[in-house]
């Protein structure tokens, strides 16, 4: 990505990136994180219902089709739901690392209009781990997923405890995903955003 800030630059101490040996397996679907999510839930009538499969190594593809519902200017998707669909990607690599992290910077190139309709397939990976910093980069091409690229991100995650959304989030919500009988839903929950 070009113009990258100092701050998604990893340090020289930052190490490859491990993929945790209880990851999901190349090709299998990661799901939803939360009903709720904006990004990736099912219970958003208008949310992106993004589609993530775990990658090789440490990382991800996913698509989204971009709604009526996305649009900024008549017939183009919102820039803010492009970034949101990029920051959904980055976030569901954290899986793969077994990791709970939250969005400490997402910085955002725009390449090319998406028009609603569009199928916008994502490809994200982590390219190096500092502590609790976790730094990442994504794609999302027309097309499909050697198609021309239309938007591109670089991403800082940093790692938190599960009391970090005890503490901030509403409680009710809170409660209801700690008592969600699927172990793999309630551990995924807390997966993405500050």
């Amino acid at each position: 990505m070009s113009g990258t800030s100092a701050a998604l630059q990893p340090p020289a101490d930052a190490v490859r990136p491990v993929r945790h040996p209880d990851a999901p397996a190349p090709g299998e679907p990661l799901g939803a994180h939360y009903g709720q999510c904006f990004g990736c839930g099912g219970e958003q009538p208008h949310g992106l219902h993004l589609e993530a499969r775990a990658g090789e190594g440490v990382s991800i593809t996913a698509e989204f089709t971009v709604q009526p519902a996305h649009q900024g200017a008549p017939g183009l998707a919102h820039g803010g739901v492009l970034a949101t669909a990029l920051d959904e990607t980055l976030g569901s690599l954290n899986w793969l690392l077994r990791t709970i992290a939250v969005t400490g910077r997402l910085e955002t190139d725009f390449v090319r209009p998406v028009p609603v309709g569009t199928v916008l397939h994502l490809q994200a990976e982590v390219t190096a781990v500092a502590g609790r910093k976790i730094y990442c980069t994504a794609t999302g091409r027309l097309d499909g997923p050697g198609g021309p690229v239309a938007v591109r991100a670089d991403a800082l995650f940093i790692e938190v405890k599960v009391d970090h959304f005890v503490d901030h989030g509403r409680p009710e919500e809170i409660r209801a995903a700690m008592e969600d009988p699927d172990q793999v839903r309630r551990a995924r929950a807390f997966e993405v955003n500050p």
